[in-house]
């Protein structure tokens, strides 16, 4: 087996099972989960109609590449969300279907590291956020090179500054991950910070990775997030050259059981990375790629999904407000929650505190530093909190309330 393995850490959730496995919740309290973000509003009718009214497509094999008519969708849809005139997304070379961005951003890496093409005998670099989604982390060690982590702190509003990237580090560099609208803060990246990353891989020549799959839950219903495509055009990067996107239906259409996304971007290198995929044994089903051109073509579920978040997250904040600090973030559905200090000043760690909230009110949230490595003597998790406000309307009041009587508790102590 590979020895990269042993590098591996374990899967956040796998550490908080081991955080909560000797702890017995009150059983007058029924378990609120908001820990995972996985989402709970209902998958249109209309997506799951197109399911079943192809199901006569498993009698055939699907093409790695894709039906036509769902890469054109997909295609279409870009251009309209991100304000690219029409042509300049080519749904015949720029556009590959994937099953759910997962495992496209985890093995595009296998795809484009090039261990053999260091600097100095040193290993490729992979530059992430951090906090991060771990799946990055992962990809960049199985593929052989070494995570370089940008630690993104409350001061610079949880985004990442490229400006504190050594030289030397730029020049090892072949792949960058970068995650807006972000998880787990839900901050958005600027255009002109944008702008300058596509200029900056023009300039060390590395491939930016772009997954974008919150991008469709933000708060301004008149101001959605830029995208690397959108960026890279208005600087004239037309061809979108080392600019690939990673788009899901998972968070925009309710559907994460339908493992249903895509990738975009530069036409070179969805090439190799479609050469790759023919191999790897990841075509999308018939059924799920006609319910996925279904869902590409509406846009009134989305919006009536972004304003479900924003009524829970209104109901939310309410709740907790005078006991705590905390803001609407701009974009996804978690509450980047910072632990506040109790009367004396202290404050408990991530993981105490989601330890006794599970004991005390039977509220599962994620410790932040679970997200997150100690990088440069940081680890930028730390004294976080995540809460993903993907349960129902009242189960979030409810979630928002028992949190509201544990930090009373604390500050009685």
């Amino acid at each position: 087996m590979t020895p990269n393995l042993k590098n591996l850490h374990p899967y956040p959730f796998e550490k908080l099972n081991q955080l909560k496995k000797d702890i017995i919740p009150p059983i007058d309290k029924p378990h609120i989960a908001l820990s995972i973000g996985e989402p709970t509003h209902e998958t249109p009718h209309f997506i799951k109609e197109a399911l079943l009214q192809h199901l006569h497509g498993l009698s055939n094999y699907p093409t790695t590449k894709g039906l036509p008519e769902l890469r054109l969708t997909i295609a279409e849809w870009i251009a309209r969300r991100f304000q690219i005139p029409s042509g300049f997304i080519n749904p015949e070379t720029q556009v590959l279907p994937v099953n759910g961005t997962r495992e496209a951003l985890f093995s595009f890496a296998q795809c484009i590291i090039d261990t053999t093409s260091g600097v100095s005998g040193q290993p490729p670099v992979v530059i992430m956020p951090n906090p991060f989604y771990q799946i990055y982390e992962g990809a960049a060690l199985l593929a052989g090179a070494e995570p370089y982590f940008l630690n993104t702190l409350e001061e610079s509003a949880y985004l990442p500054d490229f400006d504190a990237v050594p030289e030397a580090i730029w020049q090892r560099c072949q792949l960058l991950y970068t995650c807006s609208p972000g998880n787990p803060s839900g901050s958005v990246m600027s255009q002109a910070s944008l702008e300058k990353l596509v200029a900056l891989a023009e300039k060390y020549d590395f491939v930016i990775a772009s997954d974008e799959c919150y991008s469709e839950l933000y708060d301004d219903e008149h101001n959605p997030p830029t995208g690397l495509l959108q960026a890279a055009f208005s600087i004239g990067n037309t061809a979108f050259k080392r600019c690939v996107i990673f788009h899901s239906l998972s968070k925009r259409s309710n559907a994460p059981g339908l493992r249903s996304g895509f990738v975009a971007g530069d036409a070179d290198i969805l090439h190799g990375y479609f050469q790759y995929r023919t191999y790897h044994g990841c075509a999308m089903p018939l059924p799920t790629q006609h319910a996925s051109i279904r869902a590409w073509q509406d846009e009134q579920h989305v919006i009536e999904n972004r304003r479900l978040y924003r009524e829970k997250f209104d109901a939310f904040i309410t709740v907790l407000a005078d006991v705590c600090t905390i803001e609407k973030p701009p974009a996804s559905f978690y509450v980047w929650l910072k632990i506040p200090l109790d009367p004396e000043g202290r404050r408990i760690s991530d993981t105490e505190f989601a330890q006794q909230l599970f004991a005390h009110e039977n509220v599962t949230v994620l410790p932040g530093s679970f997200l997150s490595r100690e990088f440069n003597g940081i680890n930028p998790g730390i004294n976080h909190v995540r809460i993903a406000l993907v349960a129902p309307l009242d189960e979030c009041i409810k979630a928002a309330h028992r949190i509201k009587n544990f930090l009373n508790t604390l500050n009685h102590k």
